[in-house]
């Protein structure tokens, strides 16, 4: 691994996470979140999730809702009435199994 300081690192991992943020809100909001979490073990609700956890270490409370508004720069119903579809009976049960094995059963995600 190239040599770099602590604050290059994080400034990298920030941009990535921007990059990523921006594929998956701008570029590919065709990918729905039941298929990211039925492939990949995540969405991105687990990522507003992540987001709120990072904050609330730096003492910066949000509420849910405050964490997806900020993932996703709108309200998550605005969100689900653009581009999310109904999901088939296959994708739910799927999503029902990748939830339970990568977030919890008590979670809401």
């Amino acid at each position: 691994m190239a040599d770099m300081d602590d604050q290059t690192r994080i400034e990298i991992e920030a941009a990535a996470f921007r990059r990523l943020r921006q594929h998956l809100i701008e570029d590919r909001p065709d990918a729905q979140n039941i298929d990211l979490m039925n492939l990949a073990g995540f969405c991105r609700n687990c990522l507003s999730r992540w987001y709120g956890e990072a904050a609330a270490e730096h003492g910066i409370a949000m509420t849910k809702d405050e964490t997806r508004e900020t993932f996703y720069g709108m309200p998550m119903s605005e969100w689900k009435a653009r581009y999310q579809t109904e999901a088939t009976p296959e994708q739910a049960a799927a999503f029902s199994r990748a939830f339970a094995e990568n977030v919890g059963e008590g979670s809401d995600s």
